[in-house]
């Protein structure tokens, strides 16, 4: 049997976050993937957190977190405030708005 080929149509557009600053200087594609970047202490958790709540409130959206490296505490604070907002609901997981994968820096490497 042959496989048949679709040509997929989209639009390309920008995605509002609702965050000014990243709006206007760093516009982010709808649809894309966004990785963000920097030191300790920058910043790059709180706008993460931001962003998850803003696609899942405004938007109706569902993300992914992937804290690479990150530390045990980091990741505890972080799923404690999106179980706070609402993103997380415990008592029906199926409703929640992200999924948080996190690689812990002080763990070994292993293949899954």
């Amino acid at each position: 049997t042959r496989t048949r080929f679709y040509t997929i149509r989209y639009k390309l557009s920008i995605f509002e976050t609702g965050i000014k600053v990243v709006d206007l200087l760093a516009p982010y594609r709808r649809g894309g993937k966004i990785g963000l970047f920097g030191g300790a202490g920058v910043g790059k958790t709180v706008l993460i957190m931001e962003l998850i709540n803003n696609i899942a409130k405004a938007h109706g959206g569902v993300s992914v977190f992937g804290g690479v490296g990150e530390r045990t505490r980091e990741g505890n604070d972080l799923y404690m405030e999106m179980k706070e907002s609402g993103v997380i609901n415990e008592e029906n997981i199926a409703e929640s708005k992200v999924a948080l994968v996190y690689g812990q820096m002080n763990e070994p490497r292993e293949l899954v």
